[in-house]
């Protein structure tokens, strides 16, 4: 465990009316604390998990990858700034870290093949192999399994959007290794079951304002799962019928 907690000023926010100032869960909620060393946001999309976890990141000072900028017909000038106006507080010292999404692992994965050509031990960080030269559910997990040796920070932003559910179960079993070593700490946003059901890992609820703690079986993505594989014959009946 390396962040205890983090504490949200609303009365501080520049606006009400813009994203991410205008989220209701970020407007009621005053802190965030941290018990174990796996912790998921939960929620449906638009809820604030990625808008919270990325402010975390800002205030922690652990850099976002970026790919090429494009221009935009409108730009939000809030859309950066919530790390602003929270505050982290750390168990001990400040320790280093990283953020991944897999929207964002593309263009870095090219980066590196790039500074490895000149220095090709930059890829020993990396599990020794090019990650372009590998599928995208393998790059990532090479990459993984090299980073989170390191002790850290990480924060996960839906991880699970290019893995098929075995290479979350891979996924899983890392961050079980990596949470009983004691050196590395996880905060994921996900709408994965798999990862979710993680042993110990504490999990936020974004779909209630303020945010609060919640079971993984009063999950509502284990409900559905969970629903569908037991009344599977009807969903596929209702499926035709509605085709038809």
């Amino acid at each position: 465990m390396h962040l205890g907690s983090v504490t949200l000023y609303p009365d501080k926010f520049p606006t009400t009316e813009r994203y991410p100032f205008n989220q209701r869960v970020l407007q009621e909620t005053r802190q965030v604390t941290f018990s174990s060393p796996v912790t998921f946001f939960v929620g449906e999309n638009g809820s604030g998990k990625t808008t919270l976890l990325t402010g975390i990141c800002r205030r922690c000072g652990i850099h976002i990858w970026r790919g090429v900028s494009r221009s935009r017909v409108e730009v939000n000038p809030y859309e950066d700034k919530l790390g602003r106006y929270l505050s982290v507080q750390w168990i001990d010292k400040p320790v280093p870290g990283s953020f991944f999404a897999s929207d964002l692992f593309r263009a870095f994965a090219q980066v590196l093949d790039e500074m490895a050509s000149d220095d090709p031990g930059q890829l020993r960080y990396f599990g020794g192999k090019s990650l372009l030269t590998q599928s995208h559910g393998q790059s990532i997990m090479s990459m993984f399994r090299a980073r989170y040796k390191i002790r850290g920070l990480y924060l996960l932003d839906e991880p699970e959007t290019a893995l098929s559910p075995k290479t979350q179960l891979a996924l899983l079993a890392l961050l079980q290794e990596m949470a009983k070593a004691g050196h590395a700490q996880f905060i994921i946003a996900t709408h994965s079951p798999i990862l979710m059901a993680c042993p110990g890992a504490e999990i936020w609820n974004f779909d209630e304002a303020p945010l609060q703690t919640m079971r993984y079986e009063d999950t509502e993505h284990y409900k559905v799962y969970r629903d569908f594989m037991v009344n599977m014959p009807a969903y596929l009946e209702g499926s035709n019928a509605d085709s038809e």
